[in-house]
């Protein structure tokens, strides 16, 4: 799959609707009861940009960026302004933001994530597109240094340390993060409201696997 690592402007998103979606089977059986299965282990999230009036300006910033991802064919990041931290959007992140891993004394390599709470269940959700720069570690609660005791690839969100985390040890990070996301159309419709603004009634995209 071609993915560009390179963000939908943020501009442009800001003001889209979207969110997750879940896929889940449903059979009702005779007597009346349900039985319901999902094929999917982690959601999927939609999102729509083509939201409210645009400059000409933002339209022409919306064609150049389709074009230049081919219509679907290349994904590319996507900032998803309703949840796009390690923590609540109005704090600031913190190396213990999230719990990604406990050391076992030998693994090195840990996947960025990030847990949804409600009561006593939980979701894990797998964070691939950290944003660079953003990313804080801590093992234990002792902050970590890029380059000194871990690297981290910013487009998988694949956390290496140079050695391994002690058994036990908590293994913490807050960040910021993108959605990897792809077009979910293959053609972008723009009308001219007025000599300084225009319309793109519909921006669908999709998120994608990586």
């Amino acid at each position: 799959m071609s993915f560009h690592e390179i963000r939908f402007p943020a501009r442009l998103s800001f003001g889209s609707h979207g969110g997750p979606e879940r896929r889940t089977d449903i059979v009702t059986l005779a007597n009346g009861h349900e039985e319901r299965n999902s094929p999917w282990a982690q959601s999927r999230r939609r999102y729509d940009a083509g939201i409210g009036m645009r400059s000409l300006d933002d339209i022409e910033a919306l064609i150049a960026f389709f074009e230049a991802r081919h219509g679907q064919l290349h994904g590319f990041r996507w900032k998803d302004w309703s949840d796009f931290k390690s923590c609540k959007p109005s704090q600031d992140i913190g190396r213990e933001d999230q719990v990604i891993a406990h050391g076992d004394g030998q693994a090195t390599v840990f996947q960025l994530s990030k847990t949804y709470r409600s009561g006593e269940q939980t979701y894990v959700r797998p964070i691939q597109k950290p944003v660079p720069g953003s990313v804080i570690v801590a093992v234990h609660g002792v902050d970590q240094t890029e380059g000194v005791h871990f690297e981290l690839d910013n487009e998988t969100g694949v956390l290496t340390f140079f050695a391994p985390p002690f058994d036990g040890a908590v293994i913490s990070a807050g960040y910021e993060f993108d959605v990897p996301v792809r077009f979910d159309t293959d053609r972008i419709q723009t009308s001219m409201a007025n000599f300084q603004a225009g319309e793109a009634p519909s921006v669908p995209v999709v998120e994608i696997r990586v």
